[in-house]
């Protein structure tokens, strides 16, 4: 049965540090619902409400311009092995931009990777 959280505990914390891979899933009022895999250690956990990742160049840019339209973000973590659990964030995304003010300080945060070209902040 599904529980659901009004912010991440720190076994959840936990649970999202420990996983290699996480999906992101975006959808504007029409159109292809997008799900992408990403990964390479660009997910930062901001506080219990907010988490963050380095956004790299890809096949598109579908997910900034659902967030633009929309601005509905879900990603999942999931793990299979000994203590098997799918964990979905569901909340409001923001695009950080390298001209933003904002920008530098959250760069910081992660290992530098070629084709960042933005940071996505989910508000849970």
């Amino acid at each position: 049965m599904a529980k659901f959280y009004s912010a991440l505990t720190e076994d959840l914390m936990d649970f999202i540090r420990a996983q290699h891979l996480f999906f992101t899933g975006t959808a504007a009022a029409e159109g292809r619902i997008n799900v992408s895999p990403k990964g390479l250690q660009t997910l930062r956990i901001l506080d219990a409400q907010r988490v963050a990742y380095l956004d790299l160049t890809g096949s598109s840019a579908e997910t900034a311009a659902h967030l633009r339209a929309d601005g509905r973000l879900t990603l999942m973590f999931c793990s299979f092995e000994d203590a098997p659990l799918i964990l979905r964030l569901y909340g409001k995304g923001a695009l950080v931009m390298p001209e933003d003010a904002a920008w530098a300080a959250l760069y910081g945060l992660f290992p530098p990777i070629p084709g960042a070209r933005q940071i996505i902040l989910l508000n849970i």
